[in-house]
């Protein structure tokens, strides 16, 4: 039965939202103000918290900062009998879910209950689903080739220690899944493994994503922040994709490495970190070097260890159990039968041009899977695998 909870300091509001929610079917428990409220988020998981927001001692827009920091992804209906546009604006930027006025409109009230719901519901089933994901970017590297047994082999030597580590190769050929291997296999691995996209971050964010910030550096810093190199704190940070990063935050990043210290952007506090740092690009660095794109001194500190992942192309001797891995995997997700590859249908597979690597062939093997019959042909290949030609 869904749990929500109602913080009001009026026993009148408590009681009526009680009646109306407990005919709903929900179970519901109460408080009279935000310090009580918070101590039951503590200990309790709600799916709803209804929150009035004039109340004495503590109001509610206090009292949502605090769920925010403790419960991110806690539902919040700010409820006010005071309420202006400027108020509802500020809840709903500070993370609420929706602001009702009072005296409450029942019809507007149990769509909004039922909207708040489903989206928790919604974000129930995308944490399971990237638990799925995860376990499926934690397994082992699949092939056994020449060139994926030395990668296998260089982990195994690697791993154990706190060097740092430079993944380079092609879209898709798996640089995340060899940082999380080291990772899995380092002294480090039960700590934080914390990764961050350089290229899909804006650069005007980059320093504020990797540093954290104080309280007022910028318009919208509301708050002090925590940066990536902090929660990766006696952890592992992988910075995929590092090629794309801005100069400047390649010079505080070197810094990072160099004294084992960062500053929060709009701080002058020196705050020690010990992260061991992984970093992946699929650019060529001495060339952006050259043309004046990347800092050399930092690809210097980064590459004590190079790992270069071998395109698709050049491992044609690995699609076999690759497609049995990738078979046996979709076909669980889809909750069907594994499908039969004849042997022509292998041979197609090997003779494809993989241009966007392992990534471009779990694609083509889940199309087949889910568009063919139980026995997938070489034709079935020729025809699936340029689909999106």
């Amino acid at each position: 039965m869904p749990k929500i909870l109602i913080i009001d300091d009026e026993k009148s509001i408590r009681n009526s939202l009680r009646d109306i929610l407990e005919y709903e079917k929900f179970k519901i428990d109460d408080a009279d103000n935000g310090k009580a409220g918070l101590d039951l988020i503590r200990n309790n998981d709600y799916d709803l918290v209804l929150c009035d927001i004039k109340m004495p001692n503590m109001d509610g827009i206090e009292v949502l900062d605090r769920i925010t920091i403790l419960k991110p992804d806690m539902a919040v209906i700010m409820v006010s009998g005071h309420g202006t546009l400027d108020t509802a604006v500020e809840a709903i930027k500070k993370g609420a879910f929706d602001f009702i006025q009072k005296p409450l409109d029942l019809n507007r009230l149990l769509v909004s209950v039922r909207n708040a719901m489903d989206r928790t519901d919604l974000m129930t089933e995308t944490k399971q689903l990237k638990k799925k994901i995860s376990k499926t970017m934690n397994s082992d590297i699949i092939g056994d080739s020449k060139a994926i047994e030395e990668i296998k082999e260089m982990i195994s030597k690697v791993a154990p220690t706190d060097a740092r580590v430079l993944i380079t190769g092609d879209n898709g050929t798996g640089k995340e899944l060899v940082a999380r291997q080291l990772f899995k296999s380092s002294a480090r691995s039960k700590e934080a493994f914390v990764e961050v996209n350089c290229a899909a971050i804006p650069s005007e964010l980059i320093e504020s994503e990797l540093f954290g910030h104080e309280k007022g550096a910028f318009t919208s810093a509301i708050k002090q922040r925590q940066g990536k190199f902090e929660q990766a704190n006696k952890g592992t940070l992988f910075l995929d994709e590092i090629g794309d990063m801005s100069l400047s935050a390649q010079a505080k990043v070197l810094r990072a490495l160099q004294e084992n210290k960062i500053t929060r952007v709009g701080g002058d506090k020196e705050i020690k970190v010990d992260v061991r740092v992984i970093a992946a690009t699929n650019k060529d660095l001495k060339e952006e070097i050259a043309k004046g794109n990347f800092r050399e001194d930092l690809f210097h500190r980064l590459s004590v260890i190079l790992i270069k992942n071998p395109s698709l192309n050049d491992r044609s001797e690995d699609i076999p159990i690759l497609l049995e891995h990738f078979n046996r995997l979709i076909s669980k997700n889809q909750g069907i039968t594994e499908k039969e590859f004849t042997k022509d249908a292998v041979i197609a597979l090997q003779k494809t041009n993989w241009t966007g690597n392992v990534r471009e062939f779990a694609n083509v093997i889940e199309r087949l899977i889910i568009l063919c019959d139980s026995t997938i042909t070489g034709k079935d290949v020729e025809t699936y695998s340029n689909a999106n030609a």
